[in-house]
């Protein structure tokens, strides 16, 4: 049913199961680009009751890890890079007693702790999910990951290890009505309390909203925007499957090795101006 408490934006709920195989998968989801949760499947792996804050701090306490806050997305030095550097040890502590907006994704266990990936199984749902990247997130309770879809156009099983988050999905083709930034893989709209004004596209936008937990498995097909905010501090684990189209392989080529470039370039020559007519262009976007 479509979630009516959203101020009009219309979310349906995501399906859920506890066990599927691969044909249903396949035929029901990752063909059609459906969004689900799988639950349970993961409760088995090793990281589950291993991977606590203790564990990191004790094992990896020093090592310098990079973390994020909402100048990533903002105009400046800080655009789509990290706010600062520190140990793992400083940010599980931060991550564990306060309420801000400071985040570590993308972080890739493969080549920064390997034996880490000892700690989780690869699903067998889909063939080709990469084990060259492993990527882990934290985030503090309050974090916000702002609208966006990953710019290689990857599928995604991501994976919460601990702590509980909610998540805002939309179609690729959702784009207008999310007012996307040209030469971005981003929305600046607030789903969770939308200015139907400045963004009138957000009235006709047609999504999914969930809250996942320890144990939950979503997918995110390949293209979708998400927005995901920490109901607590959480831990996760994001796999990657590379899209198996032609076009969308071509999609995700183009984004990382032209789109990106122009877009931190003109960043770097003309930071605020750069900013504010991807701005204007996003607010016309559904006229």
């Amino acid at each position: 049913m479509p979630d009516n408490n959203n101020n009009s934006i219309e979310l349906l709920a995501v399906d859920t199961v506890s066990a599927i195989n691969q044909k249903q998968f396949h035929d029901s989801y990752f063909k059609p680009l459906k969004p689900l949760v799988i639950q349970d499947q993961t409760k088995s792996w090793p990281a589950f009751g291993k991977w606590t804050p203790e564990f990191f701090k004790g094992q990896y306490g020093d090592k310098q890890v990079k973390v994020y806050d909402a100048s990533f997305v903002s105009a400046g030095k800080n655009y789509m890079s990290e706010s600062k550097m520190i140990s793992l040890g400083e940010y599980v502590d931060l991550v564990m007693s306060t309420t801000q907006d400071l985040r570590m994704f993308l972080y890739n266990i493969k080549s920064e702790i390997p034996e880490l990936v000892n700690d989780i199984k690869f699903p067998d749902l889909i063939n080709n999910i990469s084990k060259s990247f492993v990527f882990m997130f934290f985030g503090c309770k309050g974090s916000v990951t702002q609208m966006h879809f990953d710019i290689d156009m990857s599928h995604v099983f991501h994976t919460t290890i601990s702590g509980k988050k909610t998540v805002y999905l939309f179609p690729y083709e959702e784009f207008k009505n999310l007012h996307r930034y040209p030469f971005t893989c981003r929305s600046y709209v607030n789903v969770e309390s939308p200015d139907f004004k400045k963004y009138p596209g957000l009235k006709n936008a047609k999504g999914y909203k969930v809250q996942i937990e320890a144990g939950d498995t979503l997918y995110i097909p390949s293209g979708y925007w998400h927005h995901v905010v920490y109901d607590e501090a959480a831990c996760s684990v994001s796999l990657r499957c590379a899209s198996q189209t032609l076009s969308g392989k071509c999609h995700g080529l183009y984004n990382l090795l032209i789109m990106q470039s122009i877009d931190r370039l003109m960043n770097s020559l003309i930071s605020r101006n750069w900013f504010n007519w991807k701005e204007q262009k996003a607010l016309k976007a559904n006229q």
